[in-house]
């Protein structure tokens, strides 16, 4: 069956005028996400930069997924796993606009990051990260502005979950 049909049957209009509002939200956080790289790349790619004792600002080129996860030097998985994350934007991007409001607010949000992943994937071949919080020699993931909204829209997610189930 045609999409397009498919989205018809269902009633489905992306751009009427109660989407408008996630489409804003979801260019908001990919223009957010898209101006803190471009600031970190410009000016902070030469060393880490001290912000204070728990996080420093660190350039890191990530060619894998969420937190370095599945990074190999193979083109034809980098491609593999790049294409497999679009279609999952698409996937989320169909859900959300079938979901209730509260779900398709916080889909918004793990779209908006999830863009701002994925245009880093094609443009740069790797997605920088650059907030690295730490505590005296431990450090976790590296991770950029986008990981934050993905991270805080699952969250959302979840505890909409618990609620609706109790």
């Amino acid at each position: 069956m045609n999409f397009t049909i498919y989205l018809k049957e269902k009633k489905i209009n992306l751009f009427k005028k109660g989407n408008l509002f996630y489409f804003f939200f979801i260019t908001i956080i990919f223009l957010l996400d898209r101006a803190t790289k471009l600031i970190i790349i410009n000016n902070f790619s030469d060393q880490a930069h001290y912000v204070n004792k728990f996080i420093n600002l660190d350039l890191i080129w990530n060619n894998g997924i969420g937190f370095g996860l599945l990074s190999f030097n193979n083109p034809l998985f980098y491609n593999s796993i790049t294409f497999l994350i679009g279609m999952i934007i698409i996937f989320l991007i169909y859900v959300s606009f079938t979901s209730l409001y509260q779900d398709r607010l916080a889909f918004s949000i793990i779209i908006g990051g999830a863009i701002g992943n994925i245009y880093d994937r094609l443009t740069y071949k790797a997605v920088p990260d650059f907030i690295d919080i730490h505590y005296e020699n431990f450090h976790w993931f590296v991770f950029n502005v986008a990981d934050i909204f993905i991270t805080l829209g699952i969250i959302i997610l979840l505890i909409n979950g618990y609620f609706k189930k109790n």
